[in-house]
């Protein structure tokens, strides 16, 4: 059973946008290269390969981002080549970003934002600790200048620059060592940790789509607070 604090967190994360999305088991939000609605790929490269069934994304796109060093202008290795991201963290950072152009179970946290690259995004999805732990040991021992990448880069010569005033420094030092603050605003609350016995998102999994299960649930509290 869970618990009446998780039914409070989806009272108070009912965010909702402004664009109709009727079916919130089943959307993409409005993003550069996101379908308007999910459907399978014959194949996704790389991280992405267990969201083919029904995805929000195409093969091309999932190609680019997992082989290129910089996608839509942002790059990891905003540190310099003496701090690129390893291989390991890396991988972490494709199934995250698997996820954001590929998953089809947003709906119930999508929200209006309005930039270059999307008109819609997702905030406070619950996302299970083990993944970010996971995530975060992977990671630990990276570096940047920034402890919120979705906001606050110099993006003055078409690619994310460190701000002024800000130098590279371990994610540990960045996150306090910790792996929660680190999931969740590494992307400006796009995650909210929660433990892995509440229903919760997983970027890192094979077979069936263990997230769809998660968003029914959400929604269907959803629609109870709103109705």
């Amino acid at each position: 059973m869970f618990s009446t604090r998780l039914l409070a967190l989806v009272s108070l994360c009912a965010l909702v946008s402004t664009k109709e999305h009727p079916d919130l088991l089943n959307t993409c939000f409005d993003a550069r290269y996101h379908k308007d609605t999910p459907s399978p790929e014959e194949e996704l490269h790389g991280q992405c390969a267990p969201w083919k069934d029904r995805s929000c994304c195409y093969y091309n796109t999932t190609k680019a981002f997992h082989d290129s060093d910089v996608w839509l202008g942002f790059t990891y290795n905003h540190c310099g080549p003496d701090h690129s991201l390893s291989e390991t963290c890396r991988q972490w950072f494709n199934k995250d970003m698997c996820f954001y152009d590929c998953s089809p179970n947003t709906g119930p946290w999508i929200v209006d934002n309005v930039i270059r690259i999307r008109n819609e995004r997702f905030m406070h999805v619950p996302f299970c600790a083990s993944q970010c732990n996971a995530w975060w040991e992977a990671c630990k021992n990276e570096f940047t200048c920034h402890d919120t990448w979705g906001k606050g880069f110099n993006y003055s010569t078409g690619i994310n620059t460190c701000p002024n005033g800000k130098i590279c420094r371990p994610f540990a030092e960045i996150y306090e060592n910790d792996a929660t603050t680190f999931c969740e605003k590494i992307w400006y609350y796009s995650w909210k940790v929660v433990p892995d016995d509440q229903p919760c998102m997983k970027i890192d999994f094979t077979g069936k789509n263990p997230n769809d299960d998660v968003t029914k649930f959400y929604a269907g509290q959803r629609s109870g607070v709103l109705g």
